[in-house]
């Protein structure tokens, strides 16, 4: 049973991320990378807006039972979504870094929600 569940939650987070990434692109958003893993975590996608940098958290629900996607990201995600911040800066010194959230939530219209500077850094 924990193996269904763990291979359908993945399948529905990347889900999630494609359905993030083209409605990006619809907004003019440059997609630069997905799953991007670094030492103390993973970016869903980075792009570029414009002049800026942009670490785009994918948040995916299958309902709304319990809340909005965004609503997930608790203290510690926070935390580390800003050391990946810090090391994007690291790596485009004279651009804006910026976090943002995409949530969606499944279901047979998918919602999508972007929350631009969600977390602050």
């Amino acid at each position: 049973k924990g193996a269904i569940v763990t291979f359908f939650r993945k399948q529905l987070g990347k889900f999630g991320e494609d359905l993030a990434v083209s409605f990006l692109k619809q907004k003019g958003f440059k997609i630069l990378g997905q799953n991007l893993r670094f030492r103390f975590g993973e970016i869903d996608i980075l792009a570029e807006e414009k002049e800026d940098i942009v670490l785009v958290e994918v948040k995916m629900k299958s309902s709304d039972e319990f809340g909005e996607p965004v609503e997930e990201i608790d203290y510690f995600k926070k935390r580390k979504l800003k050391q990946l911040a810090q090391a994007i800066s690291q790596k485009y010194p004279d651009r804006n870094i910026r976090i943002d959230v995409v949530g969606v939530k499944a279901g047979k219209k998918p919602a999508i929600e972007h929350i631009e500077g969600a977390v602050e850094f």
